[in-house]
């Protein structure tokens, strides 16, 4: 098919057919250099050659009790991994100072569990404003299942975005987590919405999901109006039930991520966890349908350091998005 012509359509703001985009998660990998041209049309008229970094803080690894088969802080991994309780105030300032040097526009709080506790949203809550005071840097919040009194807190304290993916379709869902639904999941980006925080959902490819879940996750996002979606590559990791789950190629994230940037034209599309084993040495090409990344490591594992990732962008005649000061 003509990608050009389905980039002009997404353009347009007209979402593309189930068929079209049966056709980009399809297109024959020759066609690649067309398909990720037709993106970059889109994520060019939107965002320029800007690419944003943002650096994550895990603040309390592992002992959690749901059981999300992709994730090896869950209760059904056995995968060896640094389990601790939340951090320190002075750490996680510490991480903040780490992510500006590095470029990052963004740091994002990471907790491990079903949601936080009061406390934990407290303390979550003097820490970052501290960390605005002091180091001058946007924040993202990623805690689990949240009402919206919760997201209220965090934004009165100076969070502008609080992240909670869906991570799949509401169809695959029930095959990738038991201990919570999708519901759920839904629900709390909703409460973030309402309580005028910034929304930032995405999902996880490579768990086994068909293409129409591709699809019907990238159609709820945008149906949902969500503003930064963070795409995700099934990085398998040993000794957790996805361990075997190795059915991505670099061709295919490739493609999906154009989907993705056709079906949400004008949102933040971020290359996030398996970025690195999955696109390879195809992972400049990501930036073209893509408009920002993580660097320096994920939740529980190593990802991209800030200066190479600083020289891929430079490379490709990009530019570093930097935030106007806080």
């Amino acid at each position: 098919m003509n990608f050009q012509l389905l980039a002009d359509k997404a353009l347009q703001g007209i979402i593309p057919e189930r068929e079209e985009m049966k056709a980009v998660l399809n297109a024959p990998d020759e066609q690649i250099p067309e398909l990720v041209s037709a993106a970059f049309k889109v994520r060019h008229h939107y965002f320029g050659k800007r690419v944003q970094i943002h650096m994550l803080q895990n603040a309390k690894s592992g002992l959690c009790p749901e059981d999300c088969h992709y994730c090896s802080q869950s209760s059904v991994s056995e995968a060896p991994i640094d389990r601790y309780p939340f951090l320190s105030k002075e750490k996680l300032l510490e991480g903040a100072r780490r992510a500006k040097e590095a470029g990052a526009v963004r740091y994002c709080i990471v907790n491990s569990g079903r949601g936080p506790t009061n406390k934990e949203i407290q303390d979550i809550a003097e820490a970052v404003r501290e960390i605005r005071e002091k180091v001058g840097i946007n924040i993202c919040c990623s805690l689990g299942l949240m009402d919206e009194e919760k997201a209220r807190t965090l934004k009165e304290a100076g969070v502008g975005r609080i992240n909670h993916n869906l991570n799949t379709s509401r169809e695959h869902h029930g095959e990738i987590v038991t201990t919570h639904t999708y519901d759920d999941r839904v629900g709390t980006v909703e409460n973030v919405k309402s309580a005028g925080v910034g929304t930032c959902s995405g999902g996880i490819i490579g768990m086994g999901e068909s293409e129409d879940d591709i699809i019907n996750l990238a159609l709820t996002l945008r149906a949902m109006d969500v503003e930064s979606i963070p795409v995700n590559f099934l990085h398998s990791i040993p000794k957790t039930p996805f361990a075997t789950k190795k059915q991505l190629t670099p061709q295919k994230c490739l493609k999906t991520l154009c989907l993705f940037r056709f079906v949400n034209p004008n949102k933040e599309i971020r290359v996030a966890g398996g970025r690195e084993v999955n696109l390879r040495s195809l992972q400049p090409l990501s930036l073209y349908p893509a408009n920002s990344i993580f660097v320096n490591g994920y939740l529980t594992t190593p990802g991209q350091e800030a200066s190479d990732a600083h020289r891929m962008i430079e490379d490709l005649g990009f530019e570093l998005d930097r935030p106007a000061a806080i």
